[in-house]
């Protein structure tokens, strides 16, 4: 398969910058697009997707601030249309697992008739490492509303993994892969690993949904991010997700990272003892 070009519309997050440290790890044409690339790509400002698109055969598309929003997949399909116009062959997708929003996305990201790699993913274990949870693991206690339900947490390098295979393989194209971690654990089982990892007592407390917006909200955290974690924990954590899935062994060809490994190597970098 010959690849001109690939760009990661949302290069700046979580999996983007991975994915693209591997390509071009691999000696690949690849850059990103996001608000402050030289070619800038903003979800809210359309006029900015055809320059981001132009002269690529392929994209990662990572949305934000999450498919689960309403006005997630009128924005996908309009981003297809835009990448059959620039020429693309090929978009993968990054969607959610449970999620109505992200399955509405993917039904128009199909519709467009563009080849398609639909990599669905949920709670990431860099939640905890990367993103919001972070503070409050340095601080030795993690409040949330959520109870028992499991979780089979996803190693974002697992994700970047998946997603060089897909945009490097035609073999993957018109897919849906789910990926999951080899095993579910409740949030209170994920910080008990984080603790024993680090040989720091840190505790986690279930709080009402009441009491963990209004934290948010203290913070200064702006009201669509926090009617977005509402939205995910009072949702989307309720056991549907708690399946372990194989798309990273499908995908890969070996088995996704365990809680356990990505607690232990990043134990190792002192980010949590800081």
């Amino acid at each position: 398969m010959q690849i001109s070009e690939i760009v990661l519309v949302g290069g700046s997050g979580k999996t983007g910058g991975r994915i693209i440290k591997r390509l071009k790890e691999r000696g690949l044409n690849v850059r990103a697009a996001s608000r402050s690339s030289a070619r800038p790509f903003d979800w809210e400002d359309r006029s900015t997707w055809r320059g981001a698109l132009d002269g690529a055969s392929s994209a990662y598309v990572a949305f934000q601030p999450d498919l689960a929003v309403a006005w997630a997949a009128e924005a996908i399909e309009a981003l297809a249309k835009v990448a059959v116009e620039c020429g693309l062959e090929h978009i993968v997708l990054l969607s959610g697992r449970g999620e109505e929003g992200a399955q509405r996305s993917e039904a128009a990201l199909k519709a467009s008739g563009i080849n398609t790699t639909i990599l669905r993913a949920s709670w990431f274990c860099q939640n905890f490492s990367e993103g919001a949870f972070l503070e409050q693991i340095l601080s030795g206690r993690l409040q949330l509303p959520a109870g028992e339900i499991s979780e089979p947490f996803i190693d974002a390098d697992d994700i970047a993994d998946a997603a060089v295979a897909a945009l490097t393989d035609s073999g993957h194209r018109n897919k849906t892969y789910e990926l999951t971690g080899p095993r579910a654990l409740t949030f209170r089982e994920a910080v008990a690993e984080i603790a024993h990892a680090t040989g720091r007592p840190i505790e986690y407390e279930q709080v009402s949904m009441a009491v963990f917006t209004g934290g948010l909200a203290g913070a200064g955290l702006p009201q669509g991010l926090i009617d977005l974690l509402e939205e995910l924990f009072g949702q989307v954590l309720d056991g549907r997700n708690s399946n372990v899935m194989g798309g990273v062994a499908e995908i890969l060809g070996r088995p996704a990272t365990d809680f356990s490994q990505y607690a232990r190597r990043t134990a190792a970098t002192g980010l949590w003892s800081a």
